[in-house]
C-alpha cells in the first residue's frame, strides 16, 4: 500500500502547493471565511456546500434516479445474475475512471494555477480540461459527447416525470404533464452552481433511499404472482439493451468536475465516487433482484416498476418522491450546461441570480421542446446509453489519462511510481475491452 499511497500524494501534491501561491491566496482566504461562517447562518448550512460529503451526496444522489425503476424491466431482459454482476462491474468501472477524471482536474488546476490563473468565479468544466491537457480537439469531442449526453439526460428527466405522475392521476395525458413539469423544472436556472446543491442532493438521497426500499419491500410482500417465469435471457438484442441501461445507471461523470470545482478541496474528491457507488449498489440490486423474483417475465411489457405493484399510499409516496428527486437531477444535467451557454454569452462572471437566470433561459426551452414532441424514454435510454456513456464514462476519460502521463517525462514531473504507470497500463487495457465490447 506504501507506494500507492505516496502516488496518492504525488498526484495533488502540485495542487497543494499552488493553494497558498498566486491565486490560491484568494481561494485561502475564501475557505476561511467560508468555515467561518458555515457554522453561524443556517443559509449557508443550506445553500453552501463544498465538502466531501456534500461531493459524496451529489453523486450518489446523481446516479440513480429514474433508471431505479426501469432496472427490474433489465433484468427480464438479461436474466437475474447477469443483471448483478454486470451492476457490479460497470460500477466499479466507472469508479475508477472517475479517479482517472479526477487526477486530471487536479493536473490542469495545478499548472493553470502555477501561471497565476485565478478560478474564483470560473467554474473549471471537463471540456476545458481535456483542452488544456491534450489540445482544442479533445476540447472538441468533451464538449460535443458531455452536452448531447447531458442535453438527453434532461429530455429523459422530464419524460419520467410525465411518466410516474400518470400513476396518480390519469385525468391529464402525459404531455400535457410534460408541459407542467417543463415549466416546474426550469426554475432551476436560479440555482448558481454545485455549491448551492447541498439540501438538495441529501434530499434526493433520502428520497430515492425510500423509493428503492419500498419496491423491494412492496415486491416480496406482494410475493411471486401465478405461474411467474424467468425465462430471460432468450435473445441477444434483449440482452444488450437492457445491458445499456444499467451502462447509463453508472453514467453520472459528465457532472464529476463540476462536482469537484464545488468543493472546498477537491484532491479530496479521489475516493469519494467510489463510495457513491457502493451506496448506490444497496439501492438497485435489492430493488431490482425482488421485483423481477416476483414478477418475472411480466416485466417485459412494462418498463417502469411502479406499473405492477399495486395502487397504495405507500405506492403514490414513492411516485411523489421520485417526481421531486427528478427535479433535482434535471438541475444536476443542466446546470453543466447552463455554465457552457454562460461561458459562450461571456455571462459566466455575473453575480447577478436574476441576470443568469434570464440568460440561461434558451437553454431549458430547447429540452422542453424535445420533451414534448418524444414522450417516450426508453429508445432514448438506450441510445444514450450505447452511444453516449460508453465515450463519456469509458474511453474519453481512459485515453485521455493514457496521453497526458503517456511519456516517462510527463511522470517523471509528477514523481509517479509504479501505481501511476499502472493506471496508463490499465487505460490502455480498458479503452481496448470497451472498443471491442461496443
Amino acid at each position: 500500500m506504501l507506494p500507492q499511497k505516496q502516488a496518492e500524494e504525488a498526484i495533488v501534491s502540485n495542487f497543494s502547493e499552488t493553494e497558498h501561491e498566486g491565486g490560491g491566496k484568494e481561494e485561502g482566504r475564501e475557505d476561511e471565511q467560508q468555515q467561518q461562517h458555515s457554522m453561524l447562518s443556517m443559509k449557508s448550512f443550506l445553500w453552501h456546500g463544498g465538502s466531501a460529503w456534500d461531493a459524496w451526496f451529489s453523486c450518489a444522489s446523481n446516479q440513480v434516479a429514474q433508471v431505479l425503476l426501469t432496472l427490474p424491466y433489465s433484468f427480464s431482459q438479461m436474466g437475474m445474475l447477469s443483471g448483478i454482476l454486470l451492476q457490479i462491474f460497470y460500477g466499479f468501472l466507472g469508479s475508477w475512471t472517475a479517479y482517472l477524471i479526477s487526477v486530471l482536474y487536479v493536473e490542469y488546476r495545478s499548472r493553470k494555477e502555477k501561471e497565476n490563473v485565478s478560478f474564483k468565479n470560473h467554474v473549471i468544466q471537463w471540456f476545458e480540461v481535456l483542452d488544456g491537457l491534450l489540445g482544442p480537439y479533445w476540447k472538441a469531442v468533451g464538449l460535443a459527447f458531455n452536452c448531447t449526453f447531458l442535453l438527453f439526460g434532461s429530455v429523459i428527466q422530464l419524460i419520467a416525470c410525465a411518466s410516474n405522475i400518470y400513476y396518480i392521476n390519469d385525468r391529464l395525458d402525459k404531455r400535457t404533464w410534460t408541459y407542467i413539469f417543463g415549466a416546474c423544472c426550469a426554475t432551476t436556472v436560479f440555482i448558481p452552481s454545485f455549491h448551492n446543491y447541498r439540501i438538495w442532493s441529501f434530499l434526493g438521497l433520502g428520497m430515492t433511499t425510500y423509493t428503492a426500499w419500498y419496491l423491494t419491500i412492496a415486491a416480496v410482500v406482494h410475493g411471486q404472482v401465478e405461474g411467474a417465469s424467468h425465462t430471460a435471457p432468450t435473445k441477444l438484442v434483449l440482452y444488450f439493451t437492457g445491458a445499456t441501461n444499467i451502462l447509463y445507471t453508472f453514467g453520472g461523470h459528465a457532472v464529476t468536475v463540476e462536482i469537484m470545482h464545488a468543493m472546498w478541496k477537491p484532491q479530496k474528491f479521489k475516493y469519494i465516487y467510489l463510495f457513491a457507488t457502493l451506496y448506490v449498489f444497496t439501492l438497485t440490486i435489492p430493488s431490482a433482484t425482488a421485483v423481477y423474483w416476483s414478477f418475472g417475465d411480466q416485466l417485459l411489457n412494462h418498463s417502469n416498476a411502479f406499473s405492477l405493484l399495486p395502487k397504495n399510499r405507500w405506492r403514490d409516496a414513492a411516485v411523489i418522491l421520485m417526481l421531486i428527486h427528478q427535479f433535482i437531477t434535471f438541475g444536476f444535467a443542466c446546470t453543466p450546461l447552463y455554465f457552457v451557454w454562460e461561458k459562450v454569452i461571456g455571462m459566466h462572471d455575473t453575480k447577478s441570480i436574476c441576470l443568469r437566470a434570464l440568460a440561461r433561459l434558451p437553454v431549458v426551452i430547447p429540452i422542453w421542446f424535445l420533451a414534448i414532441i418524444f414522450p417516450f424514454f426508453g429508445p432514448i435510454n438506450s441510445a444514450v446509453g450505447a452511444l453516449l456513456v460508453s465515450f463519456t464514462v469509458y474511453i474519453i476519460p481512459s485515453l485521455a489519462h493514457m496521453l497526458t502521463y503517456r511519456k516517462a517525462s510527463a511522470r517523471q514531473v509528477k514523481n509517479c511510481s509504479y501505481f501511476d504507470m499502472l493506471m496508463v497500463f490499465w487505460s490502455k487495457k480498458l479503452f481496448s475491452f470497451v472498443f471491442l465490447f461496443n
